[in-house]
């Protein structure tokens, strides 16, 4: 294989050159609106819809992003991420409680339950707007936004069927809801949706088990930055790093973080595409 110069928008299944295209839809998401739209464009896009909302305090994060950009082939959301020091202090509380998942099935962490709930319906919305043509739809994310893709696409999936997703991709995604929310989301999505964990990449390790468990099916890169199809047993030790993690896991200089990085993970997929 070789790093794709565009994204296929006639693939209906999981892919590794998709995947990439994913990750560079889910690091896009970090830009200014102008800038997603002109790259949107240029990738042959030519609809693109932004999603955003801003928080009050005590909320600890600021806003919720995303963007919808579409074809007469093909629908991507992707939902931004955000910076380890902000999720850091979200991701280790331990009194954060459960929130009802969507149509009440299990539980999910209040702080993403909140933040997917402010943009939600915009998204909903557009993507039954949009999906005129019987184009694929596909969430894709990094780190929050990770989490965040996996509940809109639960959501659907869940609230509304007719609109479900064809693939979920996302990447350095932590922990976002309960062993029956993911059992659900598992039985609707299986062979759709996959995630990439970086190495010793310290987000996916949070929040602890037993109270949030991660969702199928895992794509792991190791510190070669070959990638592994597998199952949690592969990584199964990374699992119980977390019930340590302390404060200074975050450090800007640590390995945790620097394997979060979603720069590490286009760098990672392009290897393995070349």
């Amino acid at each position: 294989m070789a790093v794709p110069t565009a994204p296929d928008q006639t693939v209906t299944d999981y892919s590794l050159p998709h995947a990439y295209w994913l990750a560079r839809a889910s690091d896009l998401a970090y830009q200014d609106d102008a800038a997603v739209e002109r790259q949107a464009h240029d990738w042959g896009f030519p609809t693109v819809r932004h999603h955003a909302t801003a928080f009050t305090p005590p909320f600890p994060l600021q806003d919720t992003q995303a963007y919808t950009a579409a074809s007469d082939r093909m629908i991507i959301t992707a939902f931004r991420g955000t910076e380890p020091k902000e999720i850091r202090d979200w991701l280790t509380d331990g009194t954060t409680p459960p929130w009802p998942g969507p149509a009440d099935t299990g539980y999910v962490h209040y702080g993403f339950a909140e933040a997917l709930r402010s943009v939600f319906p915009t998204v909903r919305d557009t993507i039954a707007e949009l999906r005129t043509n019987g184009q694929t739809v596909w969430f894709t994310g990094h780190s929050l936004g990770g989490a965040l893709a996996m509940l809109a696409a639960a959501r659907l999936y869940l609230e509304d069927p007719e609109l479900r997703a064809d693939g979920v991709v996302t990447f350095g995604q932590p922990r976002t809801c309960d062993r029956l929310l993911a059992a659900a989301y598992n039985n609707g999505f299986q062979q759709r949706s996959y995630r990439f964990v970086n190495n010793n990449d310290i987000v996916p390790q949070l929040p602890p088990e037993p109270a949030f468990t991660h969702v199928d099916a895992l794509r792991w890169i190791d510190s070669e930055g070959r990638i592994h199809d597998s199952g949690a047993g592969l990584v199964g030790g990374l699992a119980n790093r977390a019930k340590g993690v302390a404060a200074d896991a975050f450090s800007p200089t640590g390995e945790g973080i620097r394997d979060h990085f979603m720069r590490n993970y286009l760098a990672a997929i392009e290897q393995n595409l070349s």
